[in-house]
């Protein structure tokens, strides 16, 4: 059936998952551009790349029914190709083979110059950091590494992306000094595991260094870090966030759990009394840093005991910015082996109950910003105000300043320093300050 699609030989990329995914895809259209190829980001084309994620069941769900949808318009004639990669793809390929044989070619994590291939386009090792970015022009991902070697029980990650594999810090900063070129003023440092940074490449851990090394670039004002595991924190990192201006007093660390039993059994290799003694070593180095956790609930043999443990100690420690998940049951794990003994429904509640104890915690840390001044990065404009930022504060998963759009004016991608009028539990109001 002739296509219906108005984009002839457009390539639409459409990304599910993390920040680690969209960076593979800018990454892939990058390259798709070099070649002169037309390709878009989940907008309208012909040609169809779905890059899914195989994280957790909803995930897994999302990935799938995306397909689908796909393959439909490819049978209504709405598109003329559709091609699978990503983790999704990399994890299952044989049961989707099967099971969803009209997609035209599964490709797994590492399979970016067959994809390209088939695309139409030669892998051109020269691009270093040129890519399509999806995000706002004032900030992008900067991925320091792929792979994790850490055992953790419930994740598929190292399945999906094989061991940690570190970028050198020239490629790094070759690849940050293009992005800045391209008007980028924050850098998003992601990987699985930002702390293991170096040890494969170097022997050593130098994510500190790394960091020395990123500041130098002209045209970067700040950079974030995220997913650091708590397990061997290269300590001297604290010192040059202390030092450097531009990196932000921000770290998202995700921690998962508290109770001793379910920590050892997730294998996290760190008990209650060493993570609570990291995190006030990282509030003695950095008074002002905003700490961002990710926990999950549910995981199999997880007691009432060990909830209350959980939620005694969520609210003691008082992070700035918590998310929290879930349990999800996922086949060749280690905690697959464990039987998954609690209900959906405890679960869903567990984590309502501890999302109540932080919606309160950062309602409470919000009110103590009125009447200040804080510098923020002006992301977009939505409705009628204009969206930001704080350097305690990433996009997507934490708090925004709102500023009415109806009574100011601010530079989208800029940066405005905005006097704080009001406050609720995840964001903030407030007017620019005249300088």
């Amino acid at each position: 059936m002739r296509t219906k699609s108005r984009q002839q030989n457009t390539i639409n990329v459409i990304t599910l998952g993390c920040s680690k995914n969209l960076y593979d895809s800018e990454v892939l259209m990058g390259q798709l551009q070099a070649a002169g190829k037309s390709v878009v980001h989940e907008k309208e084309g012909n040609i169809v790349v779905v890059n899914t994620c195989g994280f957790i069941g909803d995930a897994k769900e999302e990935s799938v029914n995306t397909i689908l949808e796909q393959i439909q318009k490819k049978e209504r004639g709405e598109v003329d190709r559709v091609y699978v990669t990503g983790c999704l793809s990399e994890r299952y390929k044989p049961d989707l083979e099967t099971e969803i044989p009209q997609v035209d070619q599964y490709f797994g994590t590492t399979d970016l110059p067959q994809l390209l291939k088939v695309l139409g386009a030669d892998y051109k090792h020269e691009l270093l950091g040129e890519r399509l970015t999806t995000t706002p022009k004032n900030y992008a991902y900067l991925k320091i590494a792929e792979g994790c070697d850490r055992p953790c029980s419930f994740c598929a990650i190292p399945l999906m992306r094989g061991k940690h594999k570190s970028k050198t810090i020239e490629t790094l900063v070759k690849e940050a000094a293009y992005l800045a070129a391209e008007g980028v003023k924050e850098l998003i440092l992601i990987a699985q595991d930002l702390t293991y940074y170096g040890l494969d490449l170097y022997k050593e851990r130098r994510l500190a260094d790394l960091l020395r090394a990123l500041v130098a670039v002209e045209g970067i004002e700040w950079i974030r870090l995220h997913y650091a595991f708590p397990t061997g924190f290269p300590m001297e990192v604290l010192e040059v966030m202390r030092q450097e201006p531009k990196i932000c007093n921000y770290i998202d660390i995700p921690l998962q759990h508290i109770s001793d039993p379910i920590l050892k059994s997730m294998r996290r290799g760190t008990t209650q009394a060493k993570t609570t003694k990291l995190l006030k070593a990282f509030r003695a180095a950095v008074p002002e840093m905003a700490i961002r956790t990710s926990l999950i609930v549910g995981y199999p043999g997880e007691t009432e005991a060990d909830f209350d443990t959980l939620k005694q100690w969520v609210r003691a420690m008082r992070f700035d910015r918590l998310g929290c998940f879930t349990y999800s049951h996922e086949e060749n794990t280690h905690a697959f082996g464990l039987e998954d003994d609690i209900p959906e429904t405890v679960k869903q509640a567990r984590a309502d109950e501890i999302m109540a104890i932080q919606t309160e915690i950062s309602r409470e840390k919000n009110q103590q910003w009125i009447g200040k001044t804080l510098r923020c990065m002006i992301d977009r404009k939505e409705g009628n105000y204009f969206v930001g930022r704080t350097e305690y504060d990433s996009p997507d998963v934490d708090n925004e300043v709102l500023v009415s759009a109806q009574e100011h004016y601010l530079k989208i991608g800029d940066f405005a320093t905005i006097h704080i009028t009001e406050a609720t539990e995840f964001d903030l109001y407030g007017v620019p300050k005249e300088n």
